[in-house]
């Protein structure tokens, strides 16, 4: 057998540290640019593009008229944007907030979900103790206890939602947890120091198990060390497309969801008295024609700075694009297992489905592969219109140096696409209310707000941050206090981030 490192074929651990470092040092190499508008044809993920059904809501609300007057304009509908129509289809229930229905309307540019969601790796795991020891360092221990806390909070509230409703076998939920493989010594020994500061702190860790030689030979096949936590397995799309639905069904007095897909926003404007209705302070420009109205959430992740010029380059949101693989095991269901697996310091990331009727080897959903593309790495990419072929010959070589005997060498992949993530300086997101974040203006941007940048990191974190989004609206609308939530990390919160950059 050889070294962990050698195995692989390639330096694996030094890349990822430096694809880590790259969203700096890249950074200052880049002028700030702007993203551009989604590509009118990007490639076809799994997800979206594997059977002529996958999509029902695809081209939704793309044809006939326009919407031309809305409470609150959601643009994005990933799960930021439809996390934050649901959280305001619950949050408005029976109650009247308004004189009238609270009218909410959902802009995307492209298909239904089209972005990062619809590109992702298919995980649900919250992080709880990965990357503890940074954060308590970085930012202090309450900080760091909260990030836990989101985390979990996103993937058991998802969850519960999903059982609730009997929505399982609808979106692939599997409970199979996260397998965590740790390739050099260094990796292993930051995790069980993260491990160890976590337990100190307080996090539960009851369930998190250190796989012994033997377990992970005779269970899962790698030699390599390795710990499993819990977490979950699903298909990214169809989990948003019972959310919007489910929120769609909350129509009533109350409350009122609409969905126009292929009507990318131009433009934001801020209105006068003359050119909109009442109350309304912004006109949005489509090319459809424009809508007006009061509230904006911005739920377009790494293209936000299309929007927003002031998160362009480092100090804001870089588009990073990231690519992924579906790939045939040459063995059955049982020797490949059913969970979740990371490597290479999350690098890798990826897992195996359950067959379908038909099938006698799983389809293995494999993402990662960024840091063989130096020295840019990917960052500052915003096309998914194309692959990057040296990621794509990393990807291939992967799995079966990984486990021998399972994946055969050379084998093609079925699809093969990319997605474009948003990642920050500080690997978070940016949550709340909108300034203009090079100079701290406010006044313009007054009644427009943020749920975006994840850094590769959305599943576990956008459907909470979606929620305090929400809080913070619903309060506004009511006169009541907005107060952070125990389980919220406060440095999301663009008022910090301001202060931050200041």
């Amino acid at each position: 057998m050889l070294g962990r490192s050698a195995t692989l074929g390639f330096e694996g651990s030094k890349n990822a540290q430096a694809a880590f470092d790259a969203v700096v040092s890249v950074s200052a190499e880049y002028l700030p640019q702007p993203a551009k508008l989604p590509s009118a044809n990007p490639t076809r993920s799994f997800w979206t593009h594997s059977s002529p059904d996958a999509n029902p809501l695809a081209c939704e609300g793309s044809h006939g008229p326009l919407t031309t007057d809305a409470d609150i304009c959601i643009i994005g509908s990933g799960i930021s944007g439809i996390s934050v129509a649901y959280h305001i289809a619950e949050a408005v229930g029976n109650q009247t907030i308004l004189d009238a229905p609270l009218r909410v309307v959902i802009l995307e540019a492209r298909d239904f979900c089209p972005g990062a969601t619809g590109r992702n790796g298919g995980h649900l795991t919250p992080h709880t103790f990965y990357s503890f020891a940074v954060r308590q360092n970085q930012f202090g221990t309450d900080e760091a206890i909260r990030s836990s806390a989101l985390e979990e909070h996103t993937a058991s509230s998802l969850v519960n939602i999903i059982e609730r409703n009997g929505w399982s076998d609808k979106v692939d939920l599997v409970t199979g947890g996260n397998v965590c493989l740790f390739l050099t010594e260094d990796e292993e020994r930051e995790t069980r120091t993260d491990f160890e500061c976590a337990k100190h702190a307080g996090i539960n860790v009851d369930d998190v198990q250190w796989l012994t030689r033997g377990e992970r030979l005779q269970s899962y096949g790698p030699p390599y060390p390795a710990v499993k936590i819990h977490g979950h397995n699903l298909w990214p799309l169809k989990l948003v497309t019972s959310l919007y639905q489910h929120a769609k069904q909350r129509t009533s007095e109350h409350f009122d969801l609409k969905l126009h897909t292929h009507t990318p926003v131009t433009s934001i404007t801020r209105s006068s008295s003359e050119d909109s209705n009442a109350g309304s302070t912004f006109i949005l420009s489509t090319p459809r024609g424009s809508i007006s109205c009061s509230r904006i959430v911005h739920a377009t992740n790494a293209y936000a700075s299309h929007l927003l010029p002031s998160l362009a380059g480092p100090s804001g949101i870089i588009p990073t694009r990231g690519q992924v693989i579906a790939t045939r095991a040459s063995v059955g269901q049982a020797p490949t297992k059913t969970n979740g697996w990371i490597a290479n310091r999350g690098c890798e990331y990826w897992f195996p489905r359950l067959l379908r009727p038909g099938e006698e080897t799983p389809l293995v959903i494999l993402g990662g592969g960024r840091e063989a593309s130096g020295p840019q790495f990917e960052l500052y990419m915003d096309d998914d219109s194309s692959i990057n072929p040296v990621v794509g010959k990393e990807l291939r070589k992967f799995l079966p140096a990984v486990f021998e005997g399972k994946h055969e060498h050379g084998n093609e992949p079925e699809m093969e696409w990319t997605g474009i993530m948003g990642y920050t300086d500080i690997g978070d997101p940016f949550v709340g209310p909108v300034f203009n974040f090079s100079t701290g203006q406010k006044e313009d941007y007054e009644g427009q707000y943020i749920a975006a940048g994840y850094t590769g990191h959305g599943m576990p974190r956008a459907f909470a941050c979606a929620e305090v989004v929400v809080q913070m609206i619903i309060a506004e609308l009511t006169g009541a206090q907005w107060n952070c939530p125990t389980w919220f990390p406060k440095r999301y919160l663009t008022e910090s981030r301001l202060k931050h950059r200041n």
